[in-house]
């Protein structure tokens, strides 16, 4: 094929061709100029008395196409700018040649003065026409121009059809992108914006977003691809909700922040952000909060490679720290984290100490051994086990991991002198009906009664007797799920959905509030900043959202629908599975109604009650002697009687235990 022959040819060759055919072209040039003028009878001949022009032209001109780039330029990727080079070349030319014939036309035939006219626009259109038509070829878009001819097949009558929505520059590039790419092929543009509504734009008809139907008729679409990086968030949930009722798999290219950073490409599509049907926007952070607790520091964050452990480091590791360490008990995710932050220091030329520490909070000595070492300024306590189901299975382990690792680590701050504690809680903590729930208001309740003591002697070293003098400040923040955390229902339905259904949710009256990771993480921070010692902030959350109708919106948005007595025929079945052990239908954030506003407008301060500290230490010592024996029914009963609102739903299902009792003979 003559393409791929040209295309295969060496470069030097490829010049010496482009440089030929502009020799032709600026020839044909001024013979055209010519004819403009004086017409095809009275047109002159190039070998006549007129020669010395045809001969200078191309001197003047080769060379300076030569100098402004020209053949440079990859002909299957001209755009503007070479455009702009192409059109600066020729006018520079047409004027260096008008000067030459200004000074040696004297004895030589008549040239006429709009000849040079002439020859600059003929030829900008020839050189810059040609180039634009050898883009097409080699793209193999030159058939674009006329879909409407029957007998001249569209060579991508195979690909997906897609519409992009929004007509910016970015659902230009986007375009540009996949024509380039053919791995799709676009077909329209959806916008909203009535100047250009009905136009066409690279070739493609503007739709309105009502006449959505009507594009899907005429063009075949099947997928819509969102081309709005820079739109607020609920923007974006306006357009996925307009998008919904249609069959068409919805994607969208990255944020503006990451096209302008360069981690990722116009063309790099991606399915819908979660966060998108949220519709909230994010409240930048105040810088002052912020760096408070962090620029300037040794901060160490537990649970470094978790969801939100990880995502704290990415926004510690930008804050101005001067040492951050990554304690962490998973090999693999300390690994993970490390190598992404130790990435991140080189390509942003960051002088920030990344120290990656393996451990665990249950292990006190090696607490206090870290922070003592280097001399830690602030905690951010991000480890525990989290997953309901999990640790309702595992009572003893979530007993002595989330309540007792948390005391280890906040005894430990103390010992080591450290100023800023700041646990991470969650909603699950308010009258809660599993062990999770109930083991993250415990430990809410240590930081709680610590806070209150001057000094403190360390409860899980019997040989340390010492007593510390507490110059720690201990703050709580609670708030729901985050979106894209492991264990979380989103990457799930995404599987599901892939698999071809069904969609699994828990109850149809499931309910839950979410926020994404980098909001909460950065809420966190500012949260920590505010505490006096003992305070619990809660954030605000939002509307909450039923599970069911997420899983929905996110079949719908993928291109299928949902299977029902009302749609029969639908592609992915919902189906419910029932609450697992320990699962409520709805999450609150509050235990009583004393809540203030904070100098932050998405952080509240609570007033919650708590046990004193001399009450708090007989109560931990019961519970870590029942959990190391894994006696699950006196765990039980110690957390009926300490934890205000845990409410035990159903029978004791940990594994372990049952497993004993099976083997006890009756």
């Amino acid at each position: 094929m003559f393409r791929d022959w040209l295309l295969a040819l060496p470069r030097r060759y490829k010049r010496l061709v482009q440089v030929f055919t502009d020799i032709l072209l600026v020839w044909f040039s001024l013979w055209m100029a010519f004819v403009v003028r004086l017409g095809m009878d009275d047109a002159v001949h190039p070998l006549g008395e007129h020669r010395w022009l045809f001969i200078i032209a191309p001197i003047i001109a080769v060379p300076l196409f030569v100098k402004f780039g020209m053949y440079r330029a990859v002909m299957r990727y001209v755009g503007k700018e070479v455009l702009v080079a192409i059109a600066k070349a020729v006018t520079i030319s047409a004027l260096v040649f008008a000067l030459a014939v200004y000074w040696f036309q004297e004895g030589s035939a008549l040239v006429p003065r709009s000849l040079v006219i002439n020859y600059w626009w003929v030829s900008i259109l020839t050189i810059g026409g040609l180039r634009l038509l050898m883009r097409q070829y080699f793209l193999g878009d030159w058939l674009e121009a006329v879909p409407h001819i029957p007998f001249m097949k569209q060579h991508d009558d195979h690909l997906p059809r897609v519409a992009v929505y929004g007509a910016g520059s970015a659902g230009n590039q986007l375009v540009a992108a996949l024509r380039m790419g053919k791995s799709m092929r676009p077909v329209a543009f959806i916008d909203d914006d009535d100047a250009i509504a009905t136009r066409t734009i690279a070739g493609l008809k503007v739709y309105k977003p009502k006449h959505i139907e009507k594009m899907m008729q005429l063009t075949g679409a099947t997928q819509v691809l969102l081309a709005m990086p820079s739109a607020p968030r609920a923007r974006r949930r306006e357009v996925l909700a307009e998008l919904e009722p249609f069959a068409l798999h919805v994607r969208s290219i990255p944020g503006f922040m990451d096209l302008a950073s360069g981690r990722v490409k116009v063309q790099d599509l991606q399915e819908v952000d979660i966060a998108d049907l949220l519709g909230r926007d994010a409240v930048a952070p105040q810088l002052e909060l912020f760096e408070r607790c962090i620029k300037d520091q040794v901060v160490m964050v537990t649970g470094a490679g978790g969801s939100i452990g990880s995502e704290l480091c990415r926004q510690i590791l930008a804050s101005g720290a001067t040492t951050l360490i990554l304690f962490e008990h998973s090999e693999f995710n300390l690994y993970s984290i490390h190598k992404e932050l130790e990435a991140r220091l080189c390509t942003e030329a960051l002088s920030v100490r990344v120290i990656p520490i393996l451990g665990s909070i249950r292990n006190l000595q090696r607490l206090r051994e870290v922070m003592d070492t280097w001399k830690v300024d602030t905690v951010y306590h991000a480890a525990a086990y989290k997953h309901v189901p999990m640790v309702e299975h595992n009572t003893a382990e979530g007993i002595l991991n989330n309540v007792i690792g948390t005391l280890n680590t906040a005894q430990a701050a103390i010992a080591a002198g450290v100023e800023h504690f700041v646990l991470i809680s969650t909603d699950k903590a308010v009258r809660p009906t599993n062990v999770m729930g109930s083991t993250k208001r415990l430990a809410e309740m240590v930081l709680q009664a610590l806070s209150k003591e001057l000094s403190c002697r360390l409860f899980s070293d019997a040989t340390d007797q010492q007593s510390y003098v507490n110059h720690t400040r201990f703050t709580m923040v609670r708030f729901g799920n985050v979106l894209g955390s492991s264990g979380s229902v989103i990457p799930l339905f995404r599987e599901q959905i892939k698999r071809g259904g069904p969609v699994t949710v828990t109850h149809p009256k499931m309910t839950r509030y979410f926020m994404t990771i980098p909001e909460a993480s950065q809420l966190v921070i500012q949260a920590g900043s505010m505490g006096q010692g003992g305070d619990v902030f809660v954030l605000d959350m939002g509307e909450p959202v039923k599970i069911v109708e997420l899983a929905e919106k996110m079949i719908n948005l993928t291109g299928l629908t949902v299977r029902s007595e009302a749609n029969p025929s639908g592609e992915i079945a919902v189906e419910f599975s029932g609450l697992r052990p320990g699962e409520k239908l709805y999450e609150e954030l509050l235990i009583g109604d004393n809540v203030s506003p904070t100098e932050h407008s998405m952080i509240m301060r609570a007033d919650e009650d708590f046990l004193p500290w001399v009450e708090l230490e007989v109560v931990l010592q019961n519970l870590m002697t029942a959990a190391k024996s894994g006696d699950c029914e006196h765990i039980r009963q110690i957390l009926r009687k300490t934890v205000d609102g845990y409410v035990p739903q159903g029978e004791l299902v940990d594994w372990v235990y049952h497993q004993k009792k099976l083997a006890v003979p009756e």
